[in-house]
C-alpha cells in the first residue's frame, strides 16, 4: 500500500515531503521507549542542571554515532553481531536496573552515577542499540540517502524534547520507570531473536501492543506526595537542633 502510494503518478510531485513526513513519524513512534531509557538514565544524576547537561552532550555524541551509522547501513545490516552487540547491551541496561537497589523511600530501581561524565557515553550508546532498529526501517522507506540522514536528525531532535517531557514524569508517576525498561528489555529481546532467527521475531503490531501496554500502565499510577510537616514537629526538630 504504501509503496503504491509513494510509486503513483500523482505523487510524484510530493513523493519527497511524504517520504520525510514518514520518517518523522517513524522516529517519533519508535523513539518513545528510546526516550524514556535516556531520560531515567539522565535521573540517575543528582541536580536537574545536570540532567539537562547529560542529555545536551550525550545526544551530541548520539547524533554523530547514529550518522555514522545511517552512512554505514548497508555494510552493517550484512553483519549480525552489530544486532547481537545491540541486543546485549540493553539486555545489559535493563538487568542492570531491576538489579540496582531500591530507593529507600519509594522502592524504585534507580541508576545512579558519581559522575557527570558517567551518564553521556550510556546516553550515546543507549541510542545507537535503537537506532539498530529504526535505521533499518527508515531504509526500508526511503531510497534517498540525504533523506534518511534529515529524518535521523530530526528524530535526534525529537528524542531530546521527549527525553525532557519524561524526566518530568518520571517524577509523577508511580510505575513509568519500570515500564520504560521492560520496554528496553522488549526491543532488546527483538534484536536478540533477529539474530537467531527471524521468523521468531513477533509482528510490528504485537510489539507497538505491548509497548502500548507498558506504558498505559506506567502512566496508571501517580506518586504520592509527602505529606507537609505538622508545625509541631517543626517546632520539635528545631528544639532538637
Amino acid at each position: 500500500m504504501l509503496d503504491q502510494l509513494l510509486d503513483s503518478s500523482l505523487a510524484l510531485g510530493i513523493k519527497t515531503p511524504l517520504v520525510l513526513l514518514i520518517l518523522v513519524a517513524l522516529e517519533a513512534v519508535l523513539s518513545a521507549d528510546n526516550a524514556i531509557a535516556l531520560a531515567a538514565i539522565a535521573q540517575g544524576l543528582e541536580s536537574r542542571e545536570q540532567q539537562h547537561r547529560a542529555l545536551n552532550f550525550g545526544l551530541v555524541a548520539a547524533y554523530i554515532l547514529r550518522m555514522g551509522l545511517i552512512l554505514t547501513a548497508t555494510w552493517v545490516v550484512k553483519f549480525w553481531q552489530f544486532e547481537l552487540l545491540g541486543a546485549l547491551y540493553l539486555l545489559w541496561l535493563v538487568a542492570n536496573y531491576f538489579l540496582s537497589e531500591e530507593d529507600a523511600q519509594h522502592h524504585h530501581h534507580s541508576l545512579r552515577f558519581t559522575s557527570f561524565w558517567q551518564a553521556i557515553p550510556l546516553i550515546a550508546v543507549t541510542d545507537l542499540a535503537f537506532s539498530l532498529d529504526s535505521v533499518t526501517t527508515a531504509i526500508a522507506v526511503a531510497d534517498d540517502l540525504w533523506l534518511i540522514l534529515v529524518g535521523g536528525t530530526i528524530g535526534v531532535i525529537t528524542l531530546r524534547f521527549l527525553a525532557e517531557l519524561f524526566i518530568r514524569w518520571l517524577e509523577i508517576f508511580t510505575h513509568l520507570e519500570d515500564a520504560g525498561f521492560m520496554t528496553v528489555g522488549l526491543v532488546g529481546l527483538r534484536l536478540l531473536l533477529r539474530v537467531i532467527n527471524p521468523e521468531l521475531v513477533p509482528p510490528e503490531g504485537v510489539m507497538i501492543g505491548l509497548i502500548a501496554a507498558l506504558f498505559i500502565w506506567g502512566f496508571s499510577q501517580r506518586q504520592t506526595p509527602e505529606p507537609a510537616p505538622k508545625p509541631e514537629e517543626i517546632r520539635e526538630e528545631v528544639t532538637l537542633k
